[in-house]
Order: structure tokens, then sequence, then C-alpha cells
């Protein structure tokens, strides 16, 4: 398509939430040419509190700053969905090597006695950092709540009604993971880098502005872009879900974590991956057609699977 932005474009969440007809209308037409175009856009004006982003990190740091051994106490599942995920064992798509990450998952959690407390697994939580549990639970629902938005104001470009996305996200096996990617060891498989490239699996990716740079997205040119904005805002991209639902009208875009080029230091950052619920049809949308689907439908849960084995989390 046509380059209308020289650069990922920057939109103000409260346009959409806040704003007149005309505002929310010129926030809905710029998210579907920024996500066309760059696949990815930069949310500022959202309501996720600063103290809450300063504390997540200073808790996130806390728990990867500890031992190994301490650490592997909490290890994932086969599925690696919740807990820990020890580093060098997630890989992208058809790499030969493991990125250069360890990383923890915090998933949905129901009360006790709801009727889908056990239609996913349980949270794992270490007892220290302190405020860990009720810290990662806040910016969950913060983050999810931006995301809820996010898959509305998507809805008018794509000829659907504005609770289409919304519905299908509602209870949805969303994934909040906290990353760390340690400084570059001395005997790192020269052909590794902190995240390879990949495009995310999910909806939407509701990415935290990562303390520390080397986040990259692969224009619709074929060049690779670096992405920086303020620590305060977010970084929004569209995943294989969403391309897949819209038979690639939004393409799920290509990016990476490039090692470091300064400083060998470490890098944090939280993203949240807004997934639907499990029994959700990824089918192509109707006004998405044009000459035929590309893809025949599949269940979301059936489609996490299929592509959590091919990237090393499961099977």
């Amino acid at each position: 398509m046509a380059r209308q932005f020289d650069r990922v474009p920057e939109l103000s969440l409260k346009s959409f939430t806040e704003g007149s007809a005309d505002e929310r209308r010129e926030f809905i037409d710029a998210l579907m040419a920024g996500f066309q175009y760059f696949g990815f856009i930069i949310l500022k004006d959202h309501a996720v509190r600063r103290e809450l982003l300063a504390r997540a990190y200073e808790m996130s740091k806390a728990f990867f700053d500890r031992p190994v051994a301490e650490k592997m106490k909490f290890a994932a599942g086969p599925d690696g969905q919740r807990g820990y995920t020890p580093f060098g064992r997630e890989h992208a798509k058809d790499a030969s090597v493991g990125d250069l990450k360890e990383f923890w998952h915090v998933g949905r959690e129901f009360a006790a006695a709801s009727p889908l407390s056990d239609i996913y697994p349980p949270n794992v939580w270490p007892e220290n950092p302190q405020r860990f549990r009720e810290t990662f639970l806040q910016l969950y629902s913060a983050l999810e709540e931006a995301g809820f938005a996010m898959l509305e104001a998507l809805a008018p470009s794509l000829g659907l009604a504005d609770d289409y996305f919304p519905k299908m996200a509602t209870n949805g096996n969303s994934i909040l993971r906290l990353l760390h990617y340690p400084p570059i060891p001395d005997n790192a498989d020269p052909r590794a880098v902190r995240a390879a490239a990949h495009e995310d699996i999910n909806l939407i990716t509701i990415l935290v502005a990562a303390e520390g740079g080397g986040l990259e997205l692969l224009d619709r040119d074929g060049k690779w872009l670096a992405i920086e904005t303020e620590p305060d805002n977010l970084i929004v991209d569209a995943g294989d879900m969403l391309a897949r639902a819209t038979n690639d009208v939004i393409p799920a875009t290509t990016h990476r974590v490039v090692n470091p080029k300064g400083p060998n230091v470490s890098r944090y950052s939280m993203p949240f991956f807004m997934h639907p619920h499990s029994e959700a049809v990824l089918e192509c949308i109707p006004g998405c057609k044009g000459a035929g689907a590309k893809y025949p439908p599949i269940t979301a849960d059936a489609f996490l699977k299929q592509r959590l084995e091919e990237i090393g989390l499961a099977g």
C-alpha cells in the first residue's frame, strides 16, 4: 500500500475513548492505516499508571536477579504458559538456535468458584518480591483494558460490529510476559540474537515500552526500522490470529530484538499478548474475502498449540 507515514504513527487513546466523533474517526482511520503499513502503532494517553509501570519493572528486575536454581522452582509446564521459562529455551519459528532471553508468564485468573476456573492452567507466584502477584494482576488488567479499546477501534474499518473482536477476546487466553534479555554471554552462539525475527501468534500485542533499545520491525519495503518511544507509551502490533481473520488485510509484521550495539547490558520488556478464548473460531471476515479466503477456519486453541510447538514451547 502507499506510504502514509514516515515513522510508526503515534496515536492518543483518549481521542478514541473520550474524543468527539471526528476525533474517534481520525483515530480509527490512523489505526487501520498504521497496522496495514507498519503492523505497529504507538499509543499514548492511555490509562496504565506510570507508578504501576515503574513498580512492575522494579519487581521484574528483582525476580530475574535471583539465582537460576531459585527461578527454576517456578519452571513453566510443557506448554510454557505459566511461570518461568529459562534462558535459551524459546526460539523463533524455523530458527536453529534459541533466543537470548528468559521470561515469566502471567495468565488470566478466575475466582475459585467460577465455572471457568479450570479452563486455563493456574498461575504460579513467588513469595518474593512482595506484591509480585498484586502488581502483575493489576498490570494484566490495565493492559487488557487498553487492548479491548484497540480491538473495538479496529471493527469499523473491517465492516464489523464494535464488539466483534472484544467478544472473541473476553475471557481469552491472554498472557502477560515479563522478559529479561541478559548481557550477551561470551560463549553465545554467533547466530543467536535476543529475539530472532518472528511474528506474534495472537490478535494484538501491547508492549510496555522497554527499558533498553533493540526492537525493530521489517517494513513493507523490506527494511528494518527501529521502534523507539517514550517510556510511558505502549507499542501495539498485529499478530498472526488477526492476520488470519482479516485474510492478511492486516498482515502480521515481522519484528526482532537485536543484540546491543553499545554497552552489553540487560534489557527488560513486558508484552501483553491478547488472545481469543479457546473456542473462538479464526475464520475469514466476510468483508476481507476478496478473491477468496486464504486460510481454513481453525479454533484459537488449535492454532495456538500448533504455533507453540513451532517455537519450542510445546510438544
